[in-house]
């Protein structure tokens, strides 16, 4: 049963900007580079690990596989544990004979012969969600920042509604999905985002209280049962007492992760500073925001925004510069540098697939990219 009463006291215990990490990985087999269902495998060998076993966790199908930090006091603490974590896994595949990737779809694997791993969480959704739930074969990188008190926790998620199409549009890296172009830029975000009940971007809620009251409203009708079936773009976690951003696709490279990651912690922290200093705008419609999630799934980077302050379109090629300049107090405070690549994933596969390589050669790339990039972090021993 959800307690709203405990998690307002985690929320209210809960301490400012701290961070934790989770990244998303295909499971590989190595001659073809399709999806093989290998988690349980790769999970018992985890438990020989010190430092991995906790840190491994199972995402929906059994060819999928999480990796976890340990929650950082600030952002770089974070990102060295994450980078342990990485190098650790990516030792642990190659132990296995498996490759990992980390692009937001399989761009060609069937989602009916992959197996939902046996879990009591994931039995659920495969029963509750059906079709839904089967088809949700997607990698995604999530961010958890510390929010201290209940009531900022939901102005700075109501905030962040404004600025999710923004963050995929920079983040999208999943063009390809059974085996053709999508012509999506975030064809995860289509699957998942578009099909879940309780996804992508809520309503703004105001307050705490009206959170609660909803939330009840959920459990006493028998529509979830743990606050893990919320799964919008924007959550705060009861458990953690954060604010978990789950807007973004997987990132091939490892310092374009990191970069993403750095971005996400500087945007939850500014949405609070401009909290703090009554510089909150009022909440938008609806409406208004998914157009703007519709073009940042349908073209990423490469379409047009709308500025929905002057009601205007402009390049979506500029968000990057955009969310790095609101978002400067922040990063300054908090000492996050970001380097974002001057292109994203999307936009490299497809100039890829256009120049002539194959849908499968261009994977290839992006999974050499994931191997060499993640694998290659330094070790703490």
């Amino acid at each position: 049963m959800l307690d709203m009463k405990r998690a307002r006291e985690v929320f209210d215990a809960s301490e400012d900007f701290t961070v934790g990490i989770e990244e998303e990985f295909g499971i590989l087999d190595p001659e073809t580079r399709s999806l093989t269902q290998r988690f349980e495998e790769l999970k018992d060998a985890s438990q020989a690990d010190d430092l991995l076993r906790d840190r491994v966790a199972g995402e929906l199908i059994s060819s999928e596989i999480e990796i976890r930090s340990e929650k950082g006091a600030t952002f770089a603490d974070a990102v060295a544990s994450q980078r342990d974590a990485r190098a650790r896994l990516f030792r642990l595949a190659a132990d296995h004979g498996v490759l990992l990737s980390a692009t937001g779809t399989h761009p060609w694997s069937p989602w009916w012969e992959q197996r939902i791993i046996d879990t009591e969480h994931y039995r659920r959704l495969k029963r509750d969600l059906g079709y839904v739930a089967r088809r949700n074969n997607t990698f995604s990188l999530h961010v958890h920042v510390g929010i201290h008190g209940a009531d900022r926790v939901v102005a700075v998620c109501d905030r962040l509604r404004h600025v999710l199409p923004e963050l995929l549009a920079v983040s999208a890296n999943s063009p390809f999905l059974d085996g053709f172009d999508s012509g999506l830029a975030s064809a995860r975000s289509q699957i998942f985002t578009k099909s879940f009940p309780r996804c992508g971007i809520p309503e703004p809620f105001g307050n705490f209280a009206a959170y609660a009251e909803h939330v009840e409203l959920l459990v006493r009708t028998r529509s979830i049962v743990e606050h893990t079936q919320l799964w919008w773009s924007v959550r705060p976690h009861h458990s953690f007492g954060t604010v978990e951003m789950r807007i973004c696709d997987a990132q091939s490279g490892a310092e374009e992760s990191t970069a993403l990651a750095g971005l996400l912690v500087a945007c939850v922290a500014q949405a609070a500073i401009d909290y703090d200093e009554g510089l909150a705008p009022p909440p938008l419609p609806q409406r208004l925001l998914e157009e703007n999630l519709w073009r940042a799934i349908r073209h990423g980077l490469d379409g047009r925004m709308i500025d929905l302050d002057r009601r205007e379109e402009y390049p979506a090629a500029a968000l990057p510069d955009r969310l790095l300049a609101w978002s400067a107090p922040a990063r300054g405070a908090l000492g996050i540098d970001v380097a974002l690549p001057d292109r994203n994933g999307t936009q490299r596969q497809r100039d890829a697939n256009l120049g002539g390589a194959s849908i499968e050669e261009v994977f290839a790339a992006e999974v050499a990219t994931t191997q060499s990039t993640y694998a290659g972090q330094e070790v703490r021993t």
